[in-house]
């Protein structure tokens, strides 16, 4: 089993897929990569060598992006500054609602959670007395 960026990737799929499961690439980077290092998109991962597992490594390592464990703590990062200076966006992070101008009155349930059950007012009647 390939392990690149502290993930294991999966033996049967091909390498253009099998990249993209790590956090912070996508299909495209893992394109570019795959035609930078003159790798045949259709290899599936079980029928890379020693060699193009390193350089595959090794590549990730050089491009510089953030991936995996420091791509997430940049991105809670943010997402704390947001809340911390109390911008209308850290507000909606807070809350837990859209961020991004989204209505709510309908849809956004994904952010928002699952419906809760509407409870109705009792009605308390006037005491006699």
């Amino acid at each position: 089993m390939a392990r690149i960026a502290g993930i294991d990737l999966p033996r049967n799929k091909r390498i253009v897929i099998a990249l993209t499961y790590i956090y912070g690439i996508g299909r495209s980077t893992s394109d570019k990569i795959c035609t930078k290092l003159g790798v045949p998109e259709t290899r599936r991962i079980q029928d890379l060598t020693e060699e193009e597992i390193t350089r595959l490594r090794e590549e990730i390592e050089k491009s510089g992006m953030p991936v995996e464990g420091d791509l997430r703590r940049v991105e809670g990062l943010n997402v704390k500054r947001l809340i911390e200076i109390n911008c209308f966006r850290g507000q909606r992070h807070r809350r837990g609602l859209p961020t991004r101008g989204q209505r709510t009155k309908t849809n956004a349930r994904t952010r928002r959670g699952k419906k809760r059950a509407t409870v109705a007012n009792k009605k308390i009647a006037p005491s006699k007395g």
